[in-house]
């Protein structure tokens, strides 16, 4: 049985990550490893983030869709796409090559963090999209759902990056949509992980709580400042999860360089 000052202590991360995530992604950063050292099992852990996380990235939906700067109904193709991604992703989690995700990551992470810090054309205002919206519906919406689902850190780097060099959104819209997408996501796998009984729900729906109140400061927050947040903010988290991942002894590219 857990005690509450646990309790506390993991509605108080869950609250800062829910900041964190509703404007740049990578709250799990901080939510996960502290359900590991609460004494969660690795399984327990991912769902029980899982269900925190879905009442944070609501929180901040809600909030981009009462503004005015996200229309859900829109993206209900994309929405249902994203869906199946994540689920799939989900069922072939046994068969995820984890070892070569881990060693492609922090590369990529570092290549997303230099663009977003030095990309002149990063704005609020939308610009001429390069690909037609079917190539995000079809194409990277069920990708990037099925990557969230299999293995999942930087999901929210990857559809900022593509909603703004692609398909020309504003960094305030695109942070809007990319709220909504990991929602789905979150919600497709929050349902197989609830199926396999495996989520510790005291715990979520306790750090849940947090997640709402840290998701509507930060919501509120991007959307009053705008590229001038958000920007620094992606950096920053697209850094730290690549520093995260190869903090671990076992990480490929680690192994590659000797570290």
């Amino acid at each position: 049985m857990i005690d509450l000052t646990t309790l506390a202590s993991l509605a108080g991360v869950a609250l800062v990550a829910g900041f964190v995530d509703s404007i740049a992604g990578g709250g799990g950063l901080l939510a996960l490893p502290s359900l590991l050292l609460a004494g969660l099992d690795p399984v327990s852990a991912l769902a029980t983030n899982k269900l925190q996380g879905t009442f944070g990235t609501a929180s901040a939906t809600h909030t981009f869709w009462k503004r005015g700067l996200l229309h859900p109904a829109q993206h209900k193709y994309a929405v249902f796409m994203v869906f199946i991604g994540a689920a799939l992703g989900v069922l072939a989690v046994h068969y995820a090559p984890t070892r070569l995700l881990s060693g492609a990551l922090p590369p990529l992470l570092i290549l997303i963090a230099l663009y977003f810090a030095f990309s002149p054309r990063l704005s609020d205002e939308a610009s001429h999209p390069r690909l037609k919206p079917q190539w995000f519906t079809f194409g990277f919406a069920p990708v990037i759902g099925f990557y969230d689902g299999i293995f999942g850190p930087g999901t929210g780097s990857f559809f900022m990056l593509a909603l703004v060099t692609l398909f020309g959104l504003g960094m305030v819209e695109a942070t809007g949509r990319t709220k909504l997408f990991n929602f789905t996501s979150n919600a497709a796998s929050l349902i197989l992980f609830a199926l396999g009984g495996k989520i510790i729900w005291i715990i979520g729906l306790v750090m849940g709580v947090g997640q709402l109140i840290g998701a509507q400061i930060g919501a509120r927050m991007a959307i009053r400042n705008g590229t001038k947040l958000i920007r620094p903010l992606l950096v920053v988290v697209c850094i730290a999860m690549a520093a995260k991942l190869l903090a671990d002894p076992n990480n490929p590219v680690r192994q590659l360089l000797r570290l």
